[in-house]
């Protein structure tokens, strides 16, 4: 099962159905409506952070979940996900200019998550924060924009994964592969 934590944003049942499409069960929770200790009784085989609104210190559990949950287990945060990956990582988050319902070009090297998609591939936006360049040294870029935006990082130890596109967006044509990339990863 597919734990997606639901920061309250009208893209995360996007998310699920994609997740379900590709033949995995999900179970769908608030941000703000479990503790963590139950969210871990679940036993998730993989979790995914949701885009929502607002910044992600606000988001809910994220920091004690990602604290507790076994170190195998896989994470996809998505918009505000991976800005929650970046601050739990020891990150920061920043404002940039406001980009909704925008596509951009996003460039990679191809490894992790983005592993046989296309360089440059168009990617659909939704967001008014970044995670800053300057990543901490748990962290690695995995994906920018041609301006030097942060689109993507990936944990250096651990399989945490973070982009900060919508995979879920008609915007992006090669987010189904990048979601059924993430969900071949096994604890």
């Amino acid at each position: 099962m597919i734990l997606v934590v639901d920061h309250y944003d009208s893209f995360t049942f996007n998310l699920v159905q994609l997740i379900e499409s590709l033949g995995r069960e999900t179970r769908v929770v608030r941000s703000d409506e479990r503790p963590t200790a139950e969210l871990l009784a679940m036993r998730p085989e993989a979790v995914v952070l949701s885009p929502g609104p607002g910044h992600p210190l606000d988001a809910g559990v994220f920091p004690e979940l990602l604290a507790e949950l076994p170190a195998e287990t896989p994470v996809l945060g998505v918009c505000l996900g991976h800005q929650a990956l970046g601050i739990g990582s020891g990150g920061t988050v920043d404002r940039t200019e406001p980009v909704h319902g925008k596509a951009s070009l996003v460039f990679h090297e191809g490894r992790g998550i983005l592993a046989g998609v296309p360089v440059p591939f168009e990617a659909g936006r939704y967001h008014s924060l970044v995670v800053e360049r300057s990543l901490p040294p748990a962290l690695e870029l995995t994906a920018w924009t041609e301006d030097g935006l942060v689109m993507g990082a990936q944990h250096r130890e651990l399989p945490r994964y973070g982009v900060q596109f919508h995979p879920e967006s008609i915007l992006t044509p090669e987010g189904p592969r990048i979601v059924e990339n993430f969900l071949g990863l096994r604890p």
